[in-house]
C-alpha cells in the first residue's frame, strides 16, 4: 500500500490551490490527488458549469440586502471582495513567479453590472452605490439613471425597452471573467512537475482512520477493477457535492448533522458572433423571491478557450444528484439518522425555496424565454440554446434554536485533530479558494503556521494582516495585482 503526506480528493479548484499552497510551504511532502474523471477541472470548475465572474460583489446584489430600516447591509460585501483580492493576490504571486505564465489565459477583463427595474429598484440600487462608492475596494464604481448612458454600457440591455420605464445600472469597468477549468489545469500542471501523483477515472469508495491516526482512503477504477488504498497523514475531501457523503463514511463526528441540498441549472447559450460582440459585460440583476443565491439571473459575456459566447441564467432546477456526472442516489445515500431532522426543518423553513424549484423544474423554454427578454428585449430565440449548468449543494446545518438552517455560501470541516478537512457549500466558491484553503491550513496545521507564514506572505501580501493595515495592503495589492492580471 501507497503512503503518502496528503491526499486530494477531487480536481477542482479547491484542490488545485490547496496543492499549491502545501507544495510551496513543504515542497518534499508526497502529495497524491484523486479525481473521478479523466482528467481535472472537469466538474464544477468547468467554465460551462459556473458563472465565472471572479465574485468580488461589484454586481452581486444578494450581498447586499436592505435591512427593516431600509439601510443597505454592506458587510457581507466587503468580506466578499477581500476574499476575491486574496485570490487575485495568489494568482499574481504565480504568475510573477512564471508558474502561470500568460495570466490571459484564464483571465479576461469584463465589466461587472447590476441592472434593476422599477421604482422600488432603482432607489435600492441607488443606496446601495452611496453606500459602496467610498470603499476604495470598490473604486471605480459607476451609477446611471440614464438609458443613454446605460446603452453605451451594455447596449442589448436597452434596445427595445420602452425609454420612460424607470431603471438603473451601476458598472465597474475592472470586473473579470474567469475560466477556472483552465487556472485549475495550470496549477495542476505545476503539482505534477513537483511531483505530486494523479490517479484519475477512480472513485474514493470510504475513508478509514487507522489506528495510528493516519487516514486509509479506499479507490475503484471507474471500469470496476482491483481496488487499491491509498494511507495518507491529511487529507482534503474537495470533491464538489460529493464532499458531503465522504466526510460521512469517515465518521468524523463534526459532519454530524449536515446534510445536502442538491441544486441544480441550465443556461440560455448564444455564440452568434454579431450578437455576442454587441455585449461585453457580466450584468446582474435582482434574484426572485425564494430563489438562492445561484439562481440570480444574469447576461454574461463568457471567454473560453479565445472564443466568447453569451449566457443567460442560470435557471434552477432540481435532481438527487450531487455531482453533474454523479448519482441518482446520491440525495438519498446522504440521508442519515442526525440529519434528517436539520434537512426537514428547513423544508418548512424555506417554502419558498421549494415553491421556486418547482416553478422552475417546470418552466417551459417560453417561460425561460420571458426571463431573457427581461435583460435582452430584442432576444431572437433562435440564437440561444440550452445547456446544463453545474450541480451545487447547498448546506443544510445543525442549529440548536431552529434544529436547522440553510447554510448559503461555503463551510469548512474539519476534524479536531486536523487530519482530514473538507468542503460543503456553493457561491461564491471558487472566486474565494484562496482564503478557503488557507482557513483549511489555519484548521489543520496550527502548529505550523507561524513557521509558514513568512512564505504565505509572500505569496498573499495581506495574508494575516489585521486592522487599518489591512485595508492598506489590500488597496495597494488591488492595484498591484491588476498590473499583472491585466485587468
Amino acid at each position: 500500500m501507497q503512503r503518502v503526506d496528503v491526499v486530494l480528493v477531487g480536481g477542482g479548484i479547491m484542490s488545485a490551490t490547496l496543492g499549491t499552497l502545501i507544495k510551496k510551504l513543504e515542497p518534499r511532502w508526497d502529495i497524491v490527488v484523486v479525481e473521478k474523471l479523466s482528467d481535472v477541472g472537469l466538474e464544477s470548475s468547468s467554465p460551462w458549469n459556473n458563472a465565472g465572474t471572479g465574485h468580488s460583489a461589484l454586481c452581486e446584489l444578494n450581498y447586499t440586502p436592505e435591512d427593516a430600516n431600509g439601510d443597505i447591509v454592506v458587510d457581507n460585501a466587503i468580506k466578499v471582495n477581500q476574499q476575491f483580492q486574496i485570490s487575485r493576490q495568489l494568482w499574481s504571486w504565480l504568475v510573477e513567479s512564471g508558474d502561470i505564465p500568460d495570466p490571459s489565459s484564464f483571465l479576461t477583463s469584463v465589466p461587472h453590472m447590476s441592472l434593476v427595474l422599477g421604482a422600488d429598484n432603482v432607489r435600492y440600487l441607488r443606496k446601495r452605490y452611496e453606500a459602496l462608492a467610498e470603499n476604495p475596494l470598490f473604486a471605480g464604481l459607476q451609477y446611471s439613471e440614464d438609458p443613454l448612458e446605460i446603452a453605451k454600457w451594455a447596449p442589448l440591455t436597452i434596445d427595445g425597452r420602452l425609454k420612460s420605464e424607470p431603471m438603473a445600472a451601476t458598472r465597474v469597468a475592472q470586473g473579470t471573467d474567469i475560466d477556472f477549468g483552465a487556472l485549475t489545469r495550470q496549477m495542476m500542471v505545476n503539482l505534477k512537475n513537483g511531483g505530486a501523483q494523479f490517479i484519475t477515472e477512480h472513485r474514493v469508495t470510504n475513508l478509514t482512520k487507522t489506528p495510528e491516526g493516519t487516514w486509509r482512503v479506499h479507490l475503484r477504477h471507474e471500469l470496476g477493477s482491483t481496488p487499491q488504498e491509498v494511507e495518507a497523514s491529511f487529507v482534503f475531501v474537495g470533491a464538489g457535492g460529493a464532499a458531503l457523503p465522504l466526510l460521512q463514511k469517515s465518521g468524523i463526528p463534526e459532519i454530524r448533522g449536515y446534510g445536502g441540498f442538491p441544486v441544480s441549472g441550465e443556461w440560455l447559450r448564444c455564440d452568434n458572433p454579431d450578437v455576442v460582440r454587441r455585449h461585453n459585460a457580466k450584468v446582474y440583476g435582482k434574484a426572485a423571491v425564494g430563489a438562492p443565491p445561484m439562481s440570480v439571473p444574469h447576461l454574461d459575456t463568457r471567454v473560453v478557450e479565445g472564443e466568447a459566447s453569451l449566457l443567460f441564467g442560470p435557471y434552477a432546477g432540481f435532481t438527487p444528484k450531487f455531482l453533474k456526472k454523479g448519482s441518482v442516489t446520491d440525495l438519498f445515500s446522504s440521508l442519515r439518522w442526525h440529519n434528517i431532522l436539520p434537512m426537514l426543518a428547513v423544508a418548512a423553513q424555506n417554502l419558498s425555496l421549494v415553491v421556486y424549484l418547482a416553478k422552475e423544474v417546470f418552466a417551459s423554454r417560453l417561460k425561460k424565454l420571458e426571463a431573457l427578454y427581461e435583460f435582452y428585449p430584442d432576444a431572437d430565440p433562435d440564437d440561444w440554446y440550452t445547456m446544463g449548468a453545474g450541480q451545487r449543494v447547498q448546506v443544510i446545518k445543525p442549529d440548536r434554536k431552529k434544529v436547522g438552517v440553510l447554510q448559503f455560501g461555503t463551510e469548512v470541516i474539519a476534524s479536531e485533530d486536523g487530519t482530514i478537512a473538507g468542503l460543503l457549500g456553493a457561491s461564491p466558491g471558487a472566486s474565494t479558494a484562496a482564503p478557503i484553503m488557507l482557513d483549511v491550513l489555519e484548521k489543520c496545521f496550527p502548529d505550523k503556521m507561524s513557521a509558514w507564514t513568512p512564505t504565505l506572505r509572500q505569496m498573499v501580501p495581506a495574508y494575516a494582516v489585521e486592522g487599518r493595515q489591512r485595508t492598506e495592503v489590500m488597496v495597494d495589492q488591488m492595484f498591484r495585482t491588476a498590473r499583472v492580471l491585466n485587468i
